[in-house]
This record gives structure tokens, sequence and C-alpha cells, in this order.
């Protein structure tokens, strides 16, 4: 079954990805800013979930349709799973992803344990309640300096395990069948599936 989502992210690179992933499979797909939404939602929770859900309730509340949320971020090993939940500030407010590129290499310089996953929860609140959530996991190696200009965040300092060049890369439709928010996102669709075969 077909559907209009709104999207509850304001993230260029991940409304990108995940127009590009969901409206691939027919669904309709509308951003915040297109439906005149314009609010700040505090990210309290202590999980990638919890932060999802506080923005997909936000956003549905608002618009009256169902609200796509991602929350994600990179977990290294050496840094105790950070940045985590902090992917977005680490190093400071008002970094550039190139400026937090360079500040988490300089964090890891003497590390010579370079394991981490990327983690992206997708969780859809829709207006009569129900919520659907799948997460999505890409493991792999941090580079010790950055490779590539495509994609955005962590992805030129991050290589996926089975690669041999950064996320920033691989062609967009090679990052989309391995990265945590594709996984996520096509664990979702099922889901989503599902649930119009239910109804």
């Amino acid at each position: 079954m077909l559907m209009k989502f709104v999207l509850a992210t304001a993230n260029t690179g991940k409304i990108g990805e995940m127009c590009g992933i969901l409206s691939g499979m027919g669904h309709e797909v509308v951003t915040r800013d297109a439906l005149g939404i314009d609010i700040i939602i505090e990210e309290t929770g202590s999980t990638f979930y919890e932060n999802a859900l506080l923005k997909a309730s936000a956003i549905s509340k608002a618009s009256g349709l169902p609200a796509i949320a991602d929350d994600s971020g990179l977990c290294i090993e050496a840094l105790d799973g950070a940045p985590g939940l902090y992917s977005s500030s680490f190093g400071g407010e008002g970094l550039s992803d190139e400026e937090r590129c360079v500040f988490l290499l300089e964090t890891m310089k003497n590390m010579e344990h370079r394991r981490a996953k990327f983690v992206s929860n997708i969780l859809c609140v829709f207006p009569d309640g129900d919520i659907l959530s799948a997460e999505g996991e890409c493991r792999g190696t941090i580079l010790t300096a950055p490779q590539g200009s495509n994609g955005f965040g962590y992805d030129p300092v991050f290589m996926a395990d089975g690669k041999d060049v950064s996320m920033a890369e691989l062609p967009t439709e090679v990052k989309n069948s391995i990265s945590h928010r594709g996984i996520a996102l096509s664990k979702f669709v099922k889901l989503l599936e599902g649930r119009g075969e239910g109804n």
C-alpha cells in the first residue's frame, strides 16, 4: 500500500538518502520544511529509538501525517561507543562535517584499535498512534585520513567491512545497499508492507 509520509529530519543528507530510498519504492515523501513545520525538538532520549520517537511524534502531531524519523550515529569501540547519540555535536556545536571528521581523527591519532559501527533507528509514528521501528547497523573501521567527497557526516573516515574505499567513495546505490540507514529503511519497508496487508 503506497502512502504519504513526512520526514521528521531537517538534515539535508538524511533527507536525500531517505527520499531516494522511499520514493524509489513508490511512496510519496515530503519534508517538514515543505509543510512549513518549523519546530525545535529536544533530543533528550537515552537511545537512538527514544530520540527517533520524540522527533516522529512531534512531526506527526504537527502535520497530521505519518512521520518518519531517523536517529543515528557513529559508535567507536576505542571511545567506549562515543560519539554515539552525540555524533552530530561531537567536538562542539557549529562544526562542519569536515571539521568534525578532523576532530575525530585527531582524537584517535594514537589509537591502533579502530573498529566502529554506524547505527540507525528508523521510526514512524502514525496519526492513529501506531509505531513502526527498525534498526540497522554497518560495521567497519575508522580510517587515518578522510577519503572521498560523496555522502556526508563521517562517511569520508569510515570504511565498511568488505570494502576497500570509504563510504564517501562508494556510488550512492552501493552505499544505500550496505549503510546503516539503508538497512534500517529496508527493514522498515517490510514492516510497512506487513502493516498494509493487515489492514
